[in-house]
């Protein structure tokens, strides 16, 4: 109950009530009765601010306002979804969408709201969103909606389906029906949720749309379909934006097929192989083989044992496509090898190189050209003497540096494959040279050491020439002496091998002077060799004893003298103690046979010798010198009978005589001259 008094006023006083809310503004109240309004059920209705005027005759007067707080609630609860979206059980949403899910319940005070997903707490408040809703959130959301001051509580359950679009993209196609006469439209994009919808788009009047979910299909007669005819195809999902189209091209393929054949490495299999791409539907190829192979769309590979009765067998490949009235064929024919040469017998000088030619003309399934030489022995590609060269049908053998009675013979050119073998023979006839002329040797001498030797040769007889060779080997007269183990009697060695035809003198070195070699010489045309020289071992060289004579003899001339001089020079230095010896080489000679003095020159020599001053010395002191015999006299004979000194003596004795009593050293020259 609300009453309303008024303190002081005139009566009669009229009551008037008046309820304010946001909503609503200013009413008056129905259940004003006076002074007083009474709510007999009070309910959410009556809340807001009520205020009680009062009125006479004079005047009327307005009380303040008093606020009516109803508490109640929570109502059941109402739950919104942004984007909305209703499914067969409830709400929905695409997949990777922002959803928005908001809860209210009318409540005084207000509500608390928590969220549940499939009965787990997930969120405690109004509005719950998810940024980026996946499949794996499907389920069922729960509002909970409490008031706390009546503690009582309310709440409702939903359920969200989340829809995805099918895994990759829709496909269209065409196949092939009733034995490749028919050509079925095939449309689909399986999975999602919910699955798509496919629908054919009708191409005449006189077809129906065609619609079906996942996949659909449509059966045309391949008669009635032009070529490169296109066929679309409508896809809707409730995850598109829009619908889907997806088209396909019934296509015939172009050109014919293609029929190959090919064996396995060791010619254990064959495998027939049939091809012809493109075009939709694909064309069903066909070996026929009266059931035993299986047909295969675009390529078809048909693989039997290698017999050598397929020789010659035709095997045919049909390719149905049902744009086409007619099939397509093509055919392959087994063949075993065939090979041809342009010449069965061919020719070559010895030393040169030739190439034998070889023709594959015929071969399926392809063989590989193989050759064997003389000796029937495999060639390969990396051996030194052979070469073989590989071009279209053609393989060309290379017989290099031939040489004679080694590489001519029978060469075989062979071929194997899967159904034969075949086998080409060509004979090489190698030819030597002519033999060069004979060779006589016409000097052959060691050198002074014996290390080397001189050797001249010349031809005899005519022929063509290329060089020489020189050999050479232990002679027998050295079989008995010790000698290196490679050096053998009757074992030639090569010296030189490549002399030129134009020289005839070669110096040989490397020679052991204890070995007496044996020396040969051959002439060489080519690989030709001719007969070899007469054998021969090298000359001493000739003996000259004129020169070891002369220098025998100059050599005891200066000897002597050397000897002479040291003798005389003995005698002066030691005259005291051997006067006898001393006077027997030095006697002075008379007083007559002294030198006259007959010029100024001799006059100053002789006044300088007879001067005692001269030598700052006391005459007494200085010893009279000993005569010097002149030339003239050196042949005569002494007063006494003694025997003179011969003029080379004689000059040494003078020398020797002008020597001082002292024993200082005399240098003393001597040139002597010998004719030879």
């Amino acid at each position: 109950m609300l009453a309303c008094l008024v303190k002081n006023g005139t009566g009669p006083i009229d009551y008037t009530w008046h309820r304010n809310t946001v909503q609503e503004g200013t009413v008056p109240v129905a259940e004003g009765n006076g002074s007083q309004v009474l709510f007999t059920a009070v309910n959410r209705t009556h809340i807001g601010w009520y205020t009680c005027t009062g009125k006479n005759e004079v005047n009327q007067e307005t009380s303040d306002r008093v606020y009516l707080d109803v508490i109640y609630g929570p109502d059941d609860p109402v739950i919104n979804i942004q984007p909305f979206a209703i499914s067969e059980s409830g709400f929905a949403a695409n997949e990777q969408e922002e959803v928005t899910m908001t809860c209210l319940a009318s409540s005084n005070p207000p509500c608390q709201y928590v969220w549940f997903y499939n009965n787990s707490q997930i969120y405690s408040g109004q509005m719950y969103v998810i940024s980026k809703i996946s499949r794996s959130q499907t389920g069922t959301y729960t509002c909970l909606a409490q008031n706390s001051h009546l503690n009582t509580r309310t709440q409702l359950t939903i359920s969200l389906t989340v829809y995805y679009l099918p895994d990759g993209a829709p496909t269209c196609t065409a196949l092939a029906r009733n034995n490749y006469k028919d050509v079925a439209l095939w449309c689909s994009w399986s999975g999602g949720l919910p699955p798509a919808r496919l629908r054919w788009l009708k191409s005449s009047d006189a077809e129906s749309d065609i619609e079906a979910y996942s996949n659909v299909t449509r059966i045309k007669r391949g008669a009635e379909i032009r070529n490169d005819s296109s066929y679309t195809c409508i896809i809707s999902h409730p995850g598109l934006r829009g619908d889907a189209v997806c088209r396909t091209t019934v296509s015939v393929p172009t050109g014919e097929p293609n029929c190959s054949v090919v064996a396995t490495a060791q010619n254990e299999y064959i495998m027939l192989s049939c091809e012809l791409g493109g075009g939709l539907p694909r064309v069903l190829l066909d070996w026929d083989t009266n059931g035993l192979s299986d047909s295969k769309e675009s390529t078809n590979i048909y693989v039997i044992k290698s017999n050598a009765s397929y020789n010659g067998k035709l095997f045919t490949c049909t390719a149905l496509h049902p744009l086409n009235a007619n099939a397509k064929r093509c055919q392959v024919r087994l063949e075993s090898p065939s090979l041809e040469t342009e010449q069965n017998q061919l020719s070559i000088m010895e030393g040169g190189s030739i190439q034998l030619p070889c023709q594959l003309t015929a071969s399926n399934p392809s063989s590989k050209v193989l050759w064997y030489d003389n000796k029937n022995s495999l060639i390969t590609q990396d051996s030194a003497k052979y070469g073989v060269q590989q071009q279209g049908h053609w393989s060309n053998l290379t017989v290099r540096d031939a040489e004679w009675n080694v590489d001519g013979g029978d060469y075989q050119c062979s071929a194997v494959n899967a159904v034969g073998n075949a086998k080409v023979t060509v004979k090489l006839i190698i030819r030597p040279h002519p033999t060069p002329p004979n060779v006589t040797i016409s000097k052959l001498m060691y050198t002074k050491q014996r290390t080397e030797v001189d050797v001249e040769w010349m031809t005899k007889g005519a022929g063509n020439l290329t060089g020489f060779i020189v050999q050479r080997q232990v002679s027998k007269r050295s079989a008995g002496k010790s000698f290196p183990n490679t050096m053998k009697v009757d074992n030639w060695d090569n010296v030189i091998n490549d002399i030129e035809p134009e020289i005839r003198g070669h110096k040989l070195g490397g020679l052991d002077p204890s070995i007496v070699y044996a020396f040969r010489i051959l002439a060489v045309n080519h690989r030709t060799t001719g007969f070899p020289s007469e054998v021969k071992t090298p000359a001493d060289p000739p003996f000259n004893a004129y020169p070891a004579v002369i220098g025998a003899c100059l050599g005891g001339m200066v000897i002597t003298a050397v000897v002479m001089l040291v003798v005389f020079q003995y005698i002066v230095r030691n005259r005291d103690n051997n006067p006898r010896l001393h006077d027997l080489f030095f006697r002075p000679a008379p007083a007559e046979a002294r030198e006259h003095i007959s010029s100024p020159e001799d006059a100053e020599t002789a006044a300088d010798i007879e001067d005692p001053e001269s030598n700052n010395a006391p005459a007494a002191s200085s010893p009279e010198p000993a005569p010097v015999p002149s030339a003239a006299s050196g042949s005569s004979a002494a007063a006494d009978g003694s025997p003179q000194l011969t003029s080379a003596a004689a000059a040494i004795s003078q020398l020797s005589a002008a020597v001082p009593p002292d024993d200082s050293p005399v240098n003393v020259t001597i040139t002597v001259t010998a004719a030879p």
